[in-house]
């Protein structure tokens, strides 16, 4: 009878194990589809490293003062990244020569291992970004420009991008591609930076804010710069010329303080490291100061400049030909897409077999690296003197040979690192251009400056004093003129001055800028405008000063009048399907109606899925469902709740007995054995025990388990229930039910006592011993729940839950187009709604106002041409077609 009994409940307590697992593991299911549906998602174990790191921040460095410990971390931890990049690749350039002049002198082995680690390495760097993050691939500096602008890149700024960039560019440097480094360290740092602001706590508006946002990250910009140059001022300058248009004066000291910190940490790590003697430029020179050049050589410098100039815009006319070429051609481009290794296998074995040094590499200079043909290009002495000391014999003979004279190898040099960096810098990886760039000009410098001294032997006379030529100042000069002839920077002038270490140059520096800026404007976009244009990157262009269409276009000609929008008294279940339709809206108006379209506002996306969430979620439900429970049970027991505690009539005592336990005392005191045999009652008909008798018992214990776990409307206050059984009665079910139970405990107590519970505790008092959490038990079944959401999505949204924003960016529809980029410019807005009188009639985004510019600009989009078309939205424009949900 009682092993019966037992295996009854067991088999019911199995049952409802069972079913709330189940129902567990659909809550869960559930969760994770409508966060993949309405969010992103991110990892468990990135948020808690970020809650770790934040909550140390919070107790330490921020109470110092957020700002600067910031900005000192930003650089140094940069400065650290750039030096280890650096040593990579020495390492590889190292292990690279050793193959080349240790392993054999059979020339097919030696050309064997020539190209074998750089062919390999690229193609490592490929796969590696192809396969971690392809938005690694590329400069950085076009996109950071975009993303500076207002415009949120995918998946740019991650730990993932930051990772495959820093080992991917290491790789592809170590290989000797004609590449460089400071796009993708603008990129690192501006990782580095965003992921630094996730990590605090307490710099959570970086994060959240636009505004901030944008100033760290405009910092990050210039400590990428200074830690690649070892140039804080001339970093600082170049990455707002290259990056912003307007730029914000308030985050001047940011850009610096972290440039100058990432600067010196970058120098510091190469003295303690006893790879430099001391603090110094990276490129130092040691030209004179008393007559470092003469007047009438500055003519010869503004031809330097208009050289750069054109060049400049040759290079960037060619790199941006060959690209479209390549991805117009539609056979090119799908079979390289379907074979993704053997664009980049074809390119660096073509270019490793070019450097190869028996061969054109000995033109190349290809046993050198880049900060050695740097410095040799930049030497003060002329490389056609009969008088050189043994030091300078060495530099000038990896730059002349049998076949040729300096003239020769220099333009063959400059020549063909000008068409292999254009061909380099279309490889699938991260890379930069401005180092090849800058060996190309300096190259072209050096030819100019031991032509004049070929011409000048003794120098230049001025008065009785005779001005030597010095080649190396001509080199400097050509290798800004053709920086800023590529990237229409002035601001290279002061890198440059900082990485030499000199400022006698600075006049001739800047006037071979200024000219070469000058004639490159005119003809072709810098680079990075132009990388915009290739990717298509939602940036705005310039409006031409010329074109007085800009003044007779307005913002009704060209807005977007299929408007997505949110109104006052729709349905959960439509917003829902509003934000589930534009997964890439970041906010949504809010009007009125759908008819009088009067705007009151926008919410955030953020805002919207979070009220979604809350109205129809776990906790919100559990209460729903709690409180089911005490409504029928309160319709069925009344308030207070009697239990019913009488024992199955298969395990029942004796009433006699029971009787004569309870009115005499001398037999209270006794201690009954729980194993007592007595008569079964008459009710058991011929002594069988009957299946109906054991599920009715069950039934009992079900509902007495649902009366026992309910919860109370007010969970302060214990809930009384009152029994009408005495004590002794309910022994038998206690027993069962908690091993161990004593009943002398229960006999001392009084048969009216009044049993407080708690909403967790069981029969005995024991808290959680035997049942599930009451929030897991109160749930609903998947019917219900079905049921439940589908009703309550139906119900009206309570917009005063979720934050409102009153006063969203919005223009006249009369606004002219110039008036439109200037505060799209200046504010760095991604979109403004088009209201009149109130009414909301359209939205301009960036996409729409850059397609129009470019109308403009191109003379497709005039007064004229679009007449017609207001036309034919004269209705639309005061009742504009909107898609409803």
């Amino acid at each position: 009878m009682y092993g019966r009994y037992t295996r009854s409940l067991g088999e019911y307590a199995r049952e409802q194990a069972a079913e709330l697992r189940e129902l567990q593991k659909n809550n869960k299911r559930e969760e994770k589809i409508r966060n993949k549906e309405l969010r992103s998602y991110r990892g468990k174990w990135t948020s808690r490293l970020f809650r770790v790191v934040s909550y140390t921040w919070r107790h330490t460095f921020a109470k110092i003062g957020e700002d600067w410990i910031f900005l000192a971390l930003l650089g140094s931890i940069m400065a650290l990244l750039s030096y280890i990049m650096d040593y990579g690749v020495s390492l590889c350039n190292t292990a690279r020569m050793w193959m080349y002049f240790e392993l054999t002198n059979d020339p097919a082995v030696r050309y064997l291992s020539w190209i074998c680690l750089p062919v390999f390495l690229v193609l490592f760097s490929a796969g590696f970004v192809y396969l971690l993050a392809p938005q690694a691939i590329g400069s950085g500096i076009p996109e950071m420009k975009t993303i500076l602008r207002g415009v949120v890149l995918k998946e740019y700024l991650t730990f993932r991008t930051g990772i495959a960039k820093i080992v991917a560019l290491t790789a592809v440097l170590g290989s000797g591609m004609p590449l460089g480094k400071e796009g993708p360290l603008v990129h690192i740092a501006s990782i580095v930076a965003t992921l630094m602001s996730k990590l605090v706590t307490s710099f959570k508006g970086i994060y959240e804010n636009e505004s901030r946002n944008s100033e760290m990250l405009a910092a990050a910009c210039a400590v990428g710069v200074s830690c690649n140059f070892a140039a804080p001022i001339g970093g600082v300058l170049f990455s707002i010329e290259v990056t912003s248009v307007y730029f914000a004066i308030r985050n001047y000291w940011r850009g610096f303080f972290s440039a100058v910190f990432g600067a010196l940490m970058f120098r510091l790590l190469a003295y303690w490291l006893e790879t430099e003697e001391t603090l110094t430029a990276m490129f130092r020179t040691d030209f004179r100061v008393d007559f470092p050049y003469d007047p009438h050589e500055l003519f010869i410098y503004a031809l330097i400049g208009a050289f750069g100039g054109l060049s400049g815009a040759l290079f960037v006319l060619c790199h941006r030909k060959y690209v479209l070429f390549m991805r117009k051609n539609k056979r090119i481009s799908s079979f390289l897409q379907k074979n993704r290794f053997i664009y980049p296998a074809v390119v660096s074995l073509f270019i490793a077999t070019l450097y190869f040094p028996p061969g054109l590499g000995q033109f190349l200079v290809s046993t050198l690296t880049t900060r050695q043909q740097i410095m040799s290009l930049f030497s003060n002495f002329t490389w056609m003197s009969d008088d050189l000391t043994a030091e300078q014999s060495e530099i000038v003979s990896h730059w002349t040979n049998e076949y040729s004279n300096i003239f020769v190898t220099l333009g063959i040099y400059m020549a063909t690192t000008f068409f292999l960096t254009v061909l380099a810098s279309t490889l699938p990886v991260p890379s930069g251009s401005l180092i090849p760039i800058f060996k190309i000009g300096a190259a072209f410098g050096r030819i100019i400056g031991e032509a004049m001294h070929l011409w000048f032997p003794e120098g230049i006379r001025i008065g009785s004093v005779i001005s030597p030529i010095l080649p190396g100042g001509y080199a400097i000069v050509g290798a800004a003129a053709f920086s800023a002839g590529v990237t229409h920077s002035i601001s290279i002038c002061v890198v440059v001055s900082e990485m030499t270490g000199q400022i006698q140059h600075i006049i001739p520096v800047l006037v071979a800028v200024l000219v070469s800026n000058a004639i490159s404007t005119l003809l072709q976009p810098s680079l990075y405008d132009s990388i915009i244009m290739i990717k298509k990157l939602p940036y705005l262009p310039g409006i031409i000063s010329s074109s007085s269409a800009a003044y007779d276009i307005f913002v009704e000609d060209f807005m977007n009048r299929n408007i997505k929008y949110i109104w006052n008294g729709m349905t959960y279940q439509e917003l829902k399907t509003v934000i589930k339709d534009k997964p890439k809206i970041r906010s949504f108006p809010l009007v009125d109606n759908p008819r009088h379209m009067v705007l009151l506002g926008s919410i955030q996306r953020g805002e919207l899925i979070e009220l979604v969430k809350r109205h129809i979620g776990h906790d919100r439900r559990v209460k729903v469902a709690a409180q089911r429970q005490i409504e029928i049970q309160s319709r069925s027991f009344g308030h207070v709740i009697p239990i019913n505690l009488d024992p199955p009539p298969c395990c029942r005592l004796g009433e006699t007995e029971e009787s004569s336990l309870t009115h005499d005392p001398a037999k209270q005191q006794q201690q009954t054995s729980r194993f007592e045999v007595v008569k079964a009652p008459d009710d058991l008909g011929n002594g069988l025990i009957t299946d109906t008798a054991i599920q009715r018992s069950s039934q009992q214990l079900q509902q007495l388990q649902l009366i026992t776990l309910l919860p109370s409307p007010e969970p302060q206050t214990p809930v009384s229930i009152q029994s009408t059984e005495t004590d002794e009665e309910a022994q038998p079910r206690k027993s069962i039910l908690k091993k161990g139970n004593r009943f002398s405990s229960i006999r001392s107590k009084s048969s009216q006592q009044t049993i407080q519970t708690t909403p967790n505790s069981t029969i005995t008092g024991s808290e959680g011993s035997i049942f599930i959490r009451q929030h897991k038990l109160n749930d609903m079944t998947p019917e219900e729940k079905k049921e439940w959401e589908e009703s309550e999505m139906l119900k009206p949204v309570d917009f005063h839950k979720c934050h409102v924003d009153p006063a969203p960016f919005q223009l006249v529809e009369r606004t002219s187009l110039l008036k439109v980029h200037s505060m799209f410019s200046l504010l760095g807005v991604n979109r403004a709604y088009v209201t009149t009188i109130g009414r909301l009639i359209g939205i301009v985004s960036l996409s729409e106002l850059r397609k129009a510019i470019e109308d403009v600009n191109s003379g497709t989009l005039t007064r004229a041409t679009v007449r017609s078309r207001l036309q034919s939205f004269a209705v639309g424009r005061h009742y504009p077609v909107v898609v409803s949900i």
